[in-house]
């Protein structure tokens, strides 16, 4: 079955970067919009940036622009989370999702604590 794998959260200061990925498989990757959410305990998943197919249009969340950066490899069915100036309201769990027509599929997640 389809699968999303997320890796590279962890710990990491205030101000500093991670990079996380997600590496897809058993679907055709690049027809797929791709998605990175993010969830607080308590809270509702909230939506950080989005990759179009073809990885010509990317959107973000507000509190992450200019800080955070979206992009994809096709060929390696993979997307990628760049995150610059982490900020401890960064902290939660990261999720990976691919959406295409009704097809909707979501990773396991991986944890970023950002923290002194």
């Amino acid at each position: 079955q389809v699968q999303l794998v997320e890796s590279g959260g962890g710990l990491v200061q205030p101000g500093g970067s991670l990079r996380l990925s997600c590496a897809a498989s058993k679907l055709s990757f690049s027809i797929y919009a791709m998605s990175w959410y993010r969830q607080i305990p308590g809270k509702e998943r909230e939506l950080v940036a989005t990759v179009t197919s073809g990885g010509g249009s990317t959107n973000y969340a507000d509190s992450v622009k200019g800080r955070f950066t979206i992009s994809r490899d096709n060929a390696k069915n993979t997307v990628y989370l760049q995150m610059n100036s982490l900020k401890a309201e960064d902290t939660a769990v990261y999720y990976c999702n691919a959406q295409w027509l009704r097809f909707d599929y979501w990773g396991q997640g991986t944890q970023v604590t950002v923290s002194s």
